[in-house]
């Protein structure tokens, strides 16, 4: 069944994963992230790979993250099969950073979650003028994952921030400012793009395809987004938000308060611990512990059933308000699991490219 979800096939010199779950904007099953892994696998051997691509299939996007309904019942149950599924997600996360051959991320379309997880980490990030790209956890109850606080924590100021606490999506132009993704190619041109790989190497194809990505917000918008976001707590921030001038810091205080408190103190708490971390493989083993944390919380089984169960879009946050999450509560997400650590086999060295 996993097989089918995911299309495995080689054209010329590349390896193509593409993700084939289109009418549920193919969103990441266990099965899907064993097959990805057994892949990269075989191809990292094969000298007749030298290049892998993963693009999704459908018009609307690359992906939409981990299967929320899945989650959403384990959690109900008190079950493991989520904290299962996100050992192996978060180990293929830390595979595709250091793989050593060139790894394509088609980020078209929607890129949000787990899809942030198997395209950013890549060596090749391409976005497209349709692109979506955002981090959306705290408003389901959840903390960005899939090494999400590692990249929105290089992020340039306090960019990441904003994009952590409001899940705010983000078009071609700001993901390239954030260090999401690292080209812009026209739409219209990935076919050409993608065919030109079968033969040549990334590099080759890129000078042909890459144009300059159309206007974002978030450079004229970084003046109030690094003054309001560096303060120390999120009340602080809120407050902040909340003074200034700009009218998107009063929006961007209006959806951070709609979203789970104890979700944005843990965000904000993880995101600034990430930086001192070191290499993703230590983020991603902090990640679990705050996601195995999370699957037994109740706000991650309300913000699912607001948002995608019920989508009354009213979810009943325990705590309701930031002021009542206390310091025990965050210090909860980040204890050892008791249940088996995720253990990555960390590098000290930033990855290094070998094209």
């Amino acid at each position: 069944m996993s097989e089918d979800l995911v299309l495995v096939h080689t054209e010329g010199r590349t390896g193509v994963v593409t993700l084939n779950r289109p009418k549920a904007l193919n969103a990441l099953t266990h099965g899907m992230v064993e097959t990805i892994a057994a892949a990269l696998d075989r191809w990292e051997h094969d000298p007749e790979v030298t290049t892998v691509v993963i693009t999704g299939a459908g018009e609307r996007g690359l992906c939409a993250g981990g299967d929320i309904r899945s989650i959403y019942e384990d959690a109900r149950a008190g079950g493991k099969a989520s904290a299962a599924f996100w050992r192996d997600e978060y180990r293929l996360n830390a595979r595709i950073a250091r793989y050593p051959k060139p790894y394509v991320a088609v980020m078209d379309g929607i890129v949000m979650g787990g899809g942030v997880g198997v395209s950013a980490h890549g060596s090749v990030r391409i976005v497209t003028e349709r692109s979506k790209v955002a981090m959306p956890e705290t408003g389901i109850g959840f903390v960005p994952d899939v090494g999400g606080t590692y990249l929105l924590a290089l992020a340039p100021g306090e960019l990441g921030t904003h994009l952590a606490l409001t899940g705010a999506v983000v078009g071609a132009r700001d993901a390239l400012l954030c260090g999401l993704a690292d080209h812009f190619v026209p739409a219209a041109e990935l076919p050409a793009f993608l065919a030109g790989l079968r033969t040549e190497a990334p590099t080759e194809v890129l000078r042909r395809h890459v144009r300059d990505a159309p206007g974002g917000t978030l450079e004229a918008d970084r003046p109030w987004i690094d003054h309001c976001y560096a303060a120390d707590t999120v009340e602080e921030i809120v407050e902040r938000l909340l003074a200034s001038d700009a009218p998107a810091a009063g929006e961007a205080a209006k959806t951070i308060l709609g979203r789970s408190p104890v979700a944005l103190k843990v965000t904000l708490a993880s995101l600034r611990r990430a930086r001192e971390l070191g290499p993703l493989e230590r983020v991603l083993e902090q990640e679990y512990r705050v996601s195995y944390a999370a699957l037994a919380s109740a706000d991650l089984v309300e913000g699912i059933r607001a948002q995608v169960i019920d989508k009354d879009r009213s979810p009943r946050w325990t705590p309701g308000t930031l002021v009542e999450v206390t310091e025990a509560d965050v210090a909860r997400y980040f204890a050892p699991t008791g249940d088996g650590e995720l253990v990555l086999a960390a590098a000290d060295s930033p990855q290094e490219v070998p094209w």
